[in-house]
């Protein structure tokens, strides 16, 4: 083995890790990572020490997917309880700038009455001295916002909690809800002590397209003895089928799957919101893979800060191949709003771009801009969220409304004047969507009554919104997506339908109203190829 040329099986899946949880990029910021340590990582494992049969019963349940519940049948108890005692003694920085959030939070909705908040900079918890700025809004409430950099150079940004686990998946990739099960040790993973900027990820998931040498990657991965066996079984010296690059004189669109679609001209290659699935084994569901995208990807569009369209384990695969990458620009320092630029740059990406709402990325024949993003986030102060309308050849236009929800049509119509009339409108129906404290809870304050945090979701278009939108842009094409239909994408966001689910009823109805119109149009699932 050690005198050939080996491959990385293409369903060899990474998953990046903090504290052994799941990383998405609310555990990578320093802030929303405290408060998550704090009210979802600690209040999980202590629930199930306490009751795992609780658990047990509750993850076996349908209607309980997606809840704070561990997904060990009940077991492996004394290796939680290590990983909670773990936790409050490595992460103990951690949970004190919780503290000093709370209590600088607590400090000005007592103290700042509306007269200068000069003289309360000395107030401020000592180790948030200097990375914080005062302030009222313009209704005369106090709050306060971070340096977000300087928290990344302080004690409060650890890269020695990250690791990264290896795997092979199959078909259905069953894998534990990300948000509520730690990944502990498994004899079918393995376990990398790495930081995510890390540039050995870059080198061994080129391997899924060029070979290299097995033995150099073993060693330099540090892969344990024992563990060599299974690290084998990782790689093979079957080549993989090669891309097929577009080479057509209009545009090829391609879903992967949820929001992930890839845009193509023979000049130009945009990814959006990479949600990429695995190869390498039989399957009922007919998915593109990472083999289906170009070697070079000019850019990448992240529409919002949420963990199925900030997906670290397809981005950190790809990262070597990405050029450009594109983000919403954030509420710079608020809380609840982390920055994605900053967060992209810690792991690793230096290659950055921040767009803000109506702002143009101008190439040769093709822009890109950036749209308002309204609704979804649960009525939050959150910027960092951006529909993108691309233009191509001077002519073909495209908008990626992703999960916005139409709740005021008039933004639209005020844009439509603007931008005018589009041909494909991709558009989110997950118009459910979980309440707020599913998401966002770690980071309240105060906790909410049940009958407000029901009433606030993270919800996208139902079908008069849908419909909204369609009598404003006329489009030729419309194509539902990002609804988390595909049955690998379960453990990300912990959707399963029935067909009189709302988002389907709502959904079915919009695509059937398009085509009464003439309008071409899609619920999508698995892959699609569509070329204009």
């Amino acid at each position: 083995m050690e005198q050939q040329n080996y491959y990385l099986k293409l369903n060899v899946a990474l998953e990046a890790l903090i504290d052994r949880w799941y990383a998405w990029s609310h555990l990578v910021s320093p802030a929303t990572a405290a408060m998550n340590i704090k009210e979802r990582h600690l209040k999980i494992m202590q629930s199930y020490i306490k009751s795992p049969k609780t658990h047990a019963a509750a993850v076996k349940r349908p209607e309980m997917l997606g809840g704070p519940f561990i997904d060990y049948e009940g077991g492996r108890v004394d290796e939680i309880k290590d990983l909670y005692e773990d936790t409050i003694v490595k992460r103990k920085k951690m949970l004190e700038l919780y503290e000093s959030i709370h209590e600088l939070n607590t400090m000005l909705q007592k103290n700042a009455i509306g007269y200068s908040l000069d003289p309360l900079y000395k107030e401020v918890p000592e180790s948030l001295q200097g990375m914080v700025e005062l302030y009222y809004d313009l209704n005369n409430r106090p709050n306060f916002r971070f340096f977000e950099s300087l928290l990344y150079n302080s004690e409060f940004y650890d890269e020695s909690t990250q690791s990264v686990s290896l795997q092979l998946v199959d078909a259905d990739d069953a894998r534990s809800f990300v948000l509520s099960t730690p990944r502990l040790d498994d004899e079918n993973l393995i376990h990398l002590d790495i930081r995510f900027k890390d540039a050995l990820i870059d080198e061994l998931f080129r391997m899924k397209r060029t070979p290299g040498s097995y033995t150099d990657i073993m060693k330099k991965l540090n892969v344990k003895p024992e563990q060599e066996e299974l690290f084998k079984s990782f790689f093979t010296t079957e080549a993989p089928k090669k891309y097929e690059r577009y080479t057509g004189s209009g545009i090829r669109t391609r879903y992967f799957g949820h929001a992930c679609v890839l845009v193509e001209t023979s000049e130009t290659s945009i990814l959006v919101d990479p949600v990429i699935s695995y190869d390498g084994y039989e399957t009922d569901v007919n998915r593109y893979t990472i083999n289906d995208l170009p070697e070079e990807i000019d850019y990448v569009l992240i529409t919002h800060n949420h963990q199925d369209h900030v997906l670290l384990e397809t981005l950190l695969q790809l990262r070597h191949s990405i050029k450009q990458i594109v983000v919403p620009s954030s509420g710079k320092g608020d809380v609840q709003d982390p920055s994605l630029k900053l967060m992209f740059n810690a792991i690793g990406f230096d290659n950055v771009i921040e767009l803000d709402d109506m702002e143009t990325i101008t190439l040769d024949r093709c822009t890109i801009t950036g749209l308002p993003f309204i609704g979804e986030h649960s009525d939050i102060d959150i910027r960092s969220k951006l529909c993108y309308h691309v233009e191509l050849h001077n002519k073909f236009r495209v908008l990626f409304a992703a999960d916005s929800c139409n709740v005021e049509p008039k933004v639209y119509e005020r844009i439509h004047q603007l931008v005018g009339d589009i041909d494909v409108l991709f558009l989110g129906m997950e118009c459910d969507g979980a309440p707020l404290s599913w998401l966002y809870g770690p980071l309240m304050f105060e906790k909410l009554p049940r009958e407000m945090d029901q009433s606030r979701r993270l919800a996208g278009c139902d079908y008069k919104q849908g419909e909204a939108l369609v009598d404003i842009f006329s489009p030729k094409n419309v194509f539902v997506y990002a609804m988390g239909l595909e049955p690998w994408l379960v453990f990300i966001s912990s959707l399963k339908y029935t067909d009189e689910s709302k988002p389907i009823v709502e959904s079915n109805r919009l695509v059937d109203e398009c085509r009464s119109r003439g309008i071409d149009a899609e619920r999508l699932f698995g892959e699609k190829t569509i070329e204009y």
